[in-house]
This record gives structure tokens, sequence and C-alpha cells, in this order.
């Protein structure tokens, strides 16, 4: 009974259109096209690691000649939300805000432009060294988050904008 239920399951979900996005692997049309994507450095420690997020993420380590380039703009910023009796902070939230365009450098055309953004609280406490340690990874953590959201957008455009492979 339970073989049966289960070779009911898969043939409905065959049926329901979903292809895997990197179906054919490296050699997929999604893969090749992440591939040859050209990010030009992005300003600032918070670039730094959004940058090298997206290569590994995009796999384009100098693997094709690049037939797009992905310009980034990020907006990091510390606000306070906790503020105590004494003027003091006791909360702090890092924000960190991705504006991209995924320009094809055959025409100059822009494929896409859109926003990608995170954020995270922050306890600030009596240890200023705690509360700079927590700031930096919490812009470690953003950036991985907003490197994901961009990635993911930018291999939904690649699928689109490629022809799919039998």
């Amino acid at each position: 009974m339970r073989i049966l239920l289960a070779l009911a399951a898969s043939l409905a979900l065959t049926a329901c259109g979903l292809t895997p996005m990197y179906a054919g692997g490296a050699q997929s049309a999604s893969a090749q096209g992440l591939a040859a994507v050209d990010i030009p450095a992005i300003q600032g420690r918070g670039g730094w690691l959004v940058k090298n997020a997206l290569e590994a993420r995009l796999g384009v380590a100098g693997q094709a000649t690049p037939q797009y380039r992905l310009d980034v703009r990020l907006d990091d910023s510390l606000e306070a939300l906790g503020v105590l009796n004494d003027d003091t902070i006791s909360r702090e939230r890092r924000i960190l805000r991705a504006r991209y365009q995924l320009v094809d450098l055959a025409s100059g055309a822009v494929l896409l432009d859109a926003t990608a953004g995170s954020d995270a609280g922050i306890d600030v406490v009596s240890s200023e060294y705690a509360t700079i340690a927590a700031e930096q990874k919490a812009l470690e953590n953003l950036a991985l988050e907003v490197a994901d959201q961009m990635a993911t957008q930018v291999a939904l455009t690649m699928r689109s904008q490629r022809p799919a492979q039998p």
C-alpha cells in the first residue's frame, strides 16, 4: 500500500511541471549563465563580504568569459533601538540593504534591477569588545543572507533568459 501511495505521489509531482533549476549540473543553462557573471568590487567591509559570498554561490571564480555584470550598491546602517533612562543604548539593529542590477555586457541591457536586505538585532553589553564583536558577526551573517537573496534572483533571471536544454 505504501509503495503504491509513493508511486502515485511521484507521478503527481512529475505532472506539475516543476523542473530543477540546475538540471544538467554544471552544464545547465543556469549554471553556465551564473558562471559568466562578473562582480566588480563593492565598497566597504560589508561589500567585501557580500562579493565573496556571491562569488561562492554563483561559482564565478574565473570559470567563464563574463557575459554579465552584477552592479551592487550596499547600504549598511546601525541604529539604536533601546535607550535607557541614563541615555545609554541597550539594543541596536544592524541593517544591510543592497540595490543591484544585472547587466548584459553585449547589449548593455539591464536584465534585473532589484533590492535585497536583512537586519539583525544586537544586545549592547557593558563590554565594548563584545559589542563590537557582535556587530561584526551580525554584518557577516547579514552579508550571507543578502548574497543568498541576490543569487536566487540572479539564477531565476538566468533561467528565464536562456533557453532550456533538453
